[in-house]
C-alpha cells in the first residue's frame, strides 16, 4: 500500500493541501468511540461507508469520553495500565493500530486525539483527571514514536474542554503533549486542538506555537442556525493567518437545545440543518467541515444503550440524508480555483439580518467565479463587478443532489436579482466569469 500525502498548511495560511500540493477539503466525521465502542469488523463496515460518501477524515479518540480510561473496549481491554498515561497497554494499542491502517487502505486520514479532554480539564464527565506536564509529553513522545511512519493522522488535542478555567490554565499540559508529539515523530506533523461548546481555539490556544490549524465547536445547545459564521469571521481575521473550520456543527439527529432538560416540542436536527451550518462556515472562510450523527459518534445500539435522547441505532444512522449530501460541498469547490478562495459578503446587495435566512458569499480573489448559498427559497441580490470578463454564467446548484442547472449568461455589470427554484429549501447561485474556463459547478 502507498502511504497517503501528508497534510500541511497551504503557502497562504487559509487552506489545507498535501504535501505535494494538492487540495485538501476537510470533510470530516466525527467518530469520537470508534477505538473503544467498534470491533475491528464493524470499524471497517463504518469506514467503508464513510468513504464512500466522500469523508475524509475520521475524527476518533484514543483515551475515550465515556469511561474510556476504566471501562475496557469490546475485547475487554484497557488503554492504560494503573491509569497512569506514561504506561500504555499495548494490546489496546494494537487495535488502535488496526483501524487506523484499515483507514489508510481506503484513503481516509484519522483525526486522532490522544485523550478526551476531561482527563485533563475536570469539568464534567468521567475522566479522571489523569494528565500532568510529565506524563503527558511521555504519551504525546509516544504516541508520536508510534505513529511516526503513519501519514494518514492529523493529530487534534483537546476533546470538548476549554484550556483554560478560571484561573486554571491547562494550556502548559497540551503544550508538553504537543511536544512529545513533535518528538516523537521526528518531524513537525499538522496539529489542532478540538474546543467546548459554543468557542474557537483562537480563543485561548490562536498564539500557541504548536497550534496549526483553529477549529471551533458551533455545538448543538443554542437552537437553530447558530451564526457560526461570526466564528469563523473573528478566526480569519487573527493574525497570523491561520486554516479554521467547524469541527462540531449540529450533528443530523441531535434534540435541538437539550440542556439542562429537553422539551421534545423541540425537535431533533435534519438534513436541512447540518448543510445550512456546513454551507455557511465553509462559505465565510472554513477551510473545510466536520460531519456528525448523534448516533454514531456514540456508537449506540444493541451493545451501548443510548445516551442524550439518540433516535436509532448507529447502523441505522449511516445513509442518513446529511451524511451523503457534505461530499457535493468537497466537490463544489473543488471544482473552482481552490487557494484564491476569500469570502465576501459584499458581492451580496441585500441580505436578511434574521439567521435563519442568512447567505453567505465567496468568491475567487482573481474574479474568476462566486458562490452564494441561500438556506431558504428567496431572492439572492448581487453586484456582478466582481467578475474579470465582460459576461458571466450563472447556474443554479442543489446542495441536496449536487446537480447543476445553467440559467443564463450576463453581463458582467451593475446588480441582478436571482430567484431560485421553489423546490428548495436551500440552493447555491454559482456565477463563472465566462473566460475562466470552468465546467458545470460540482464537475471536473
Amino acid at each position: 500500500m502507498n502511504p497517503l500525502p501528508r497534510v500541511v498548511v497551504s503557502a497562504n495560511r487559509r487552506f489545507l493541501q498535501t504535501e505535494t500540493g494538492a487540495p485538501f477539503f476537510w470533510l470530516g466525521d466525527t467518530a469520537w468511540e470508534l477505538f473503544h465502542r467498534l470491533t475491528l469488523e464493524e470499524a471497517e463496515l463504518y469506514l467503508e461507508n464513510r468513504r464512500r460518501k466522500g469523508m475524509n477524515v475520521i475524527q476518533a479518540v484514543a483515551l475515550a469520553e465515556f469511561d474510556g480510561v476504566r471501562t475496557p473496549n469490546v475485547y475487554g481491554e484497557l488503554p492504560l495500565i494503573d491509569e497512569d498515561p506514561s504506561r500504555p497497554h499495548e494490546a489496546y494499542f494494537r487495535r488502535v493500530d488496526a483501524v487506523i491502517d484499515v483507514a489508510a487502505t481506503k484513503g481516509l486520514y484519522v483525526g486522532l486525539l490522544p485523550t478526551w479532554g476531561d482527563k485533563v480539564t475536570p469539568m464534567w464527565g468521567a475522566g479522571p483527571a489523569i494528565f500532568t506536564v510529565d506524563n503527558a509529553h511521555i504519551y504525546g513522545r509516544w504516541l508520536g514514536e508510534r505513529y511516526r511512519d503513519h501519514s494518514n493522522i492529523l493529530w487534534i488535542l483537546g476533546g470538548d474542554r476549554p484550556a483554560l478555567k478560571d484561573d486554571a490554565d491547562y494550556r502548559p499540559i497540551w503544550r508538553a503533549m504537543a511536544a512529545g508529539i513533535d518528538e516523537g515523530t521526528g518531524g513537525r506533523p499538522l496539529k489542532t486542538y478540538h474546543p467546548w461548546g459554543g468557542h474557537s481555539t483562537s480563543e485561548e490556544l490562536h498564539d500557541e506555537a504548536w497550534l496549526d490549524m483553529n477549529m471551533m465547536q458551533s455545538g448543538h445547545g443554542n437552537g437553530r442556525s447558530v451564526p457560526v459564521w461570526e466564528m469563523i469571521e473573528r478566526d480569519y481575521a487573527r493574525t497570523p493567518a491561520k486554516p479554521t473550520l467547524d469541527a462540531e456543527p449540529n450533528y443530523e439527529d441531535h434534540p435541538i437545545s437539550p440542556w439542562p432538560t429537553w422539551n421534545p416540542a423541540n425537535g431533533y436536527f435534519r438534513d436541512h440543518d447540518v448543510r445550512q451550518q456546513s454551507y455557511r462556515s465553509v462559505f465565510a472562510g472554513g477551510c473545510g467541515v466536520t460531519y456528525g450523527h448523534h448516533s454514531i459518534w456514540q456508537f449506540c445500539g444493541e451493545r451501548y444503550a443510548p445516551i442524550n435522547h439518540a433516535d436509532r441505532s448507529w447502523l441505522d444512522a449511516l445513509d442518513r440524508p446529511g451524511a451523503g449530501q457534505l461530499i457535493h460541498l468537497r466537490r463544489l469547490l473543488e471544482s473552482r480555483p481552490y487557494f484564491s478562495r476569500i469570502p465576501d459578503q459584499n458581492i451580496l446587495v441585500d441580505n436578511p439580518s434574521e439567521r435563519g435566512c442568512h447567505m453567505r458569499a465567496t468568491r475567487d480573489e482573481a474574479g474568476r467565479y462566486a458562490l452564494v448559498y441561500t438556506p431558504l427559497v428567496q431572492p439572492i441580490t448581487v453586484t456582478l463587478e466582481w467578475a474579470a470578463d465582460a459576461q458571466v454564467r450563472g447556474w443554479w446548484f442543489n446542495p441536496r443532489t449536487g446537480g447543476a442547472a445553467c440559467i443564463g449568461v450576463f453581463a458582467a455589470q451593475g446588480v441582478v436579482t436571482f430567484h431560485p427554484p421553489i423546490d428548495g429549501p436551500d440552493w447555491v447561485l454559482a456565477l463563472d466569469a465566462v473566460g475562466a474556463g470552468v465546467g458545470a459547478p460540482g464537475e471536473g
